[in-house]
This record gives structure tokens, sequence and C-alpha cells, in this order.
């Protein structure tokens, strides 16, 4: 969830048009074409000076940001874009974005700048917005890189804001990485157009996103590559890349955090997009919850109000009684013990899915195994999956494509959100896979720093920022050693800062 100001604490919620050289999509006056500019000029916001944006990250909240990212240099001008997609059926909606134009007297700030196109993280508020500076992550995206001189293009993805769409399409590639095309496409349309700006498009593109958004980065990745746009480079951070074997581990028991939102956004999601997932929601969701559940998110409601009204539980995503005696073992499992207590959380009372749907689930993965979990085989998605949710997840899996731009995977491999093994699963298939003249590189956060690390530092700094954490809660009568807290703070207010700094240096060396 977006923070209530941009001084809160740094942690995220816890990812083919002719103007790009692709195809596209008919339009009319109801039915604009894809990627079309729905207001001109566009809209501006507000303006960010570069000594307004130095005294924001000098507060003691903000002050890791400020180390990571540098001085700023820029001034920022903030415009909302409203442009023109299709959903998850392919059908005509709206969507919008933020636009930052860096500007000021540095040599850096104006003229021909190369373009940042950002995909942000889940979220289940309805009215989220990236054009505002009271985002956590439009204060991160100014600080490392609008006020650095790089033009920002950051879309709210249908279904949010002022988008038409009635629901969101999550972890949908071909949708998403369309959305992200067409919003693209409207910001290059807007540049020219906005006022008090003399910043121009360089023609280098760098595509990044965390957790759903490192999904949806890559997406977009592979789909301008195969519609033959240019890409300088990407960097996908802690995203579920691996979709089809992260879904397949969840239902095997190693249940992440949060998994009652993405379960959610996804099952109702993909009904909205392919209308085959389940005849009955009750077929899935278990009667309390069934009623309404495709309506429910994304919402103007707060989380913790939707738990307490009994629209979504918390954490129970499976019972605690096993859907069959055989899998006791997994109901949870126990192993690996460093998130034993996470998959834990995921069993209870009042929980969200149908213990019968879990069963036909893994059974259906017991008779079409993912090639790379739990076991390396083919390294792919199951060919013929039975299920209608799993031949979805399968679809939208994205080990199937080889870049031919630089890329950066970057993450920590102890991540209780969006698991390591995306990352590795990809990195896999790459290996075996890719030419050895492709440039990918990885960053594990865990992984030891050596001497010869361009990330040593990065490393050093995060482990410190974990011990931090640990201790503070510690200090105030934690008798776990602050293993919990860390957890907690884990995917959103320890990976994500460091590995935008490493996205950011990543991007300077293009």
């Amino acid at each position: 969830m977006a923070p209530s100001n941009r001084l809160a604490p740094l942690f995220f919620a816890a990812l083919l048009v002719v103007a790009c050289g692709g195809a596209s999509d008919s339009g009319s006056p109801a039915n604009p074409q894809r990627g079309s500019l729905l207001q001109t000029p566009p809209e501006l916001l507000s303006t960010l000076t570069a000594p307004s944006l130095l005294l924001d990250l000098n507060a003691a909240t903000n002050q890791q940001l400020l180390s990571l990212s540098g001085t700023p240099i820029c001034d920022i001008l903030l415009y909302h874009i409203e442009y023109a997609t299709v959903g998850g059926a392919n059908e005509a909606t709206t969507a919008s974005a933020a636009l930052m134009v860096p500007t000021g007297l540095g040599a850096t700030c104006t003229g021909a700048r190369p373009v940042i196109l950002y995909a942000h993280g889940t979220t289940t508020d309805r009215a989220f917005n990236m054009a505002t500076f009271q985002n956590t992550e439009t204060l991160f995206l100014a600080a490392l890189f609008a006020s650095h001189g790089y033009i920002v293009v950051a879309p709210n993805y249908a279904g949010y804001d002022t988008s038409t769409l009635e629901y969101h399409p999550y972890l949908i590639a071909d949708q998403e990485s369309k959305d992200m095309i067409d919003a693209l496409t409207a910001a290059r349309t807007a540049l020219p157009l906005a006022s008090a700006t003399l910043t121009k498009d360089n023609g280098e593109l760098f595509i990044t996103g965390y957790s759903q958004g490192g999904y949806v980065a890559m997406a977009t990745h592979r789909a301008m590559q195969a519609g033959g746009m240019r890409v300088t480079a990407s960097a996908p951070m802690s995203g579920p890349y691996a979709l089809a074997a992260f879904v397949d581990a969840v239902f095997f028991g190693e249940v992440n955090g949060g998994a009652t939102i993405s379960s959610t956004l996804l099952l109702s999601g993909y009904q909205k997009a392919y209308g085959n997932i389940y005849a009955n929601a009750v077929d899935v969701f278990t009667a309390q919850y069934a009623t309404g559940i495709e309506s429910v998110l994304p919402s103007t409601t707060p989380r913790s109000q939707l738990y307490a009204e009994g629209k979504l539980p918390e954490n129970a995503l499976f019972s605690s009684t096993p859907p069959d005696p055989a899998l006791a073992d997994i109901t949870p499992p126990t192993t690996p013990t460093n998130l034993a207590a996470v998959f834990a959380l995921g069993f209870g009372d009042g929980n969200l899915l149908q213990n019968s749907y879990r069963l036909s689930y893994i059974q259906d993965a017991q008779a079409n195994p993912d090639g790379g979990w739990p076991t390396a085989t083919t390294g792919v998605a199951a060919a013929t999956p039975g299920l209608p949710w799993r031949q979805a997840l399968q679809r939208n899996d994205l080990r199937n494509w080889i870049p031919t731009a630089p890329v950066l995977l970057c993450g920590a491999d102890v991540d209780p959100i969006v698991f390591w093994l995306n990352t590795q699963l990809m990195q896999s298939y790459w290996a075996s896979h890719a030419p050895a003249t492709a440039s990918i590189s990885v960053v594990d956060l865990e992984f030891a720093a050596s001497g010869t690390d361009p990330y040593a530092n990065l490393k050093k700094d995060f482990a410190i920022a974990k011990d931090l954490v640990a201790a503070s809660v510690v200090a105030q009568g934690a008798t776990d050693g602050g293993a919990f807290a860390v957890a907690e703070a884990y995917h959103a207010a320890l990976v994500a800062p460091f590995c935008f700094a490493a996205v950011q240096s990543f991007f300077a060396q293009i």
C-alpha cells in the first residue's frame, strides 16, 4: 500500500502500437486506438525542485534512500496522463500513468534524455496513483532516476486510478505488456506537448519494475523484443517470472506471505480474462468468501477493513486439515526451516480456498509436473496441464524467451513474498537456452560479496540494514532475535531499495 505521505518509511505494498513500431488496434471515437493520449496537453500536477527533494531525503525516514540515490541534480515536472489500452479479455478500456520529466540547469537535465519505463508492485488500492510524490515508489523513481536525468513513465495499470476497467488483469503477461507499451506510446506523444520543458526522448529505453512489476517488466521486454521495438536494457526485480512453478509450490504448502491477496487477484483476473477458471466461484473459494469474490479486489476499502468485514482472510489460504492423509507433511511443510513459519501462517480456520480444489490442483501437478519445480527436468512449465488455472498459469509463465538486450535480475534468496525460486528458474532456463553472447546478470543480495563484485557494497549495506531491523525489535523485547521482524520487512523495506540502487548502477553502465 502507498504510504500516507512522502516522508513515510520506505516500503512498498506486499509487479503493439504503430508509434512504437509494432501492430496497432484500429480506433474510433468511442474506442480510440491503443496508446492514444486521452488529454491534451498532459496535466502538470507539480514541480519538485532538486533542493526540495534533497530536503525531503534528508528527513530521518528517507536517509537510506539518499545514501543510495546520491544528491538530486534535476528538478522534476510531474504529469498525469490518461491513455487508451485493453483489458485482460482484449476489451477496450483506459488507464493512466505518471510522467516524470527532468528539467533544470544541469547538463543532464534537458535535451535528449533516456526513458525509464517502470512497473509498480502489487497493491489492493483501487485509487492507486503513481502520479504523486506521496507515493513511495514515485519517490524512489524521483530520487534514483528522474532527478538524475531520466524521463520516467510509470503506469498505474488498467483497473486502477481513473481506469474504466472494473477489474485488474493481474499477472496476465499479454495484457500487462500491452498496457505498458500503450503508456509509453502515450507518454511519447505527451512529452513534446508538455509545458515548460526542453527535454526530449533520445530513443534509449530502460525497463524495470519491482515484485508484480518485476514480472510486468520482463513480460514487456519480451513483448517489445518480439514486436521489433527497441529496448536498451531491462532490470526486473523480485518478480514471479516462473509463475506456474511458483503457484505449484504454494499449493504444495509453501504458502508465501500475502497469498490470500495475490490468489484472489490472480483467480478473479484470470476468470475475467479467460472465463473458464471455474464454473462457480464456490468450486474454488470457500462458501464464506465465494459470493462477490471477483469484485473484492482491487478496492478503495483498506485491507484491514476487508479482513474485519470478513471479505477475505488475512493469512489462511488453505485449511489446516490435509485434503488427503498423504498430504499431512505439507499441511504445512516444515522445510526449509527459515521459511517454515511463513508457510504455517498460510494454514488455518476460515481459509480462502476449498480443500477439494487444493487436492485437485496437487493431483494435476503430480500428473503434469512443472519442469523446474520441485525437480528440474525440462526447465519450463508443464506442457499440458489439465486444470484450467494451471493452463492459464502455463500460458503466463515467462520461461519461454531469450533476451537480446542486457538484463539484470535482482532479488534476495530468502524472500517470503516472491520466492527466489522464480529468479533461479529464470536464470537456469537462460543458462541452458541463451547463446554465450547473451548479457544476463543476477544479483542475489544474500550472496556473499567478493572484492570483484560490483554490487559488493550494496550487499554489505543490505546485511547491515537487516541487522538494524533485528536489533531494533530485540531492544523492544523481541525474543526471536528479530527473525520475524526481518521476515516481515524483507521483501518491501529491505530488498526493494537495494535492488533499486543496483538497477541505477546497472543502467548507468549501459
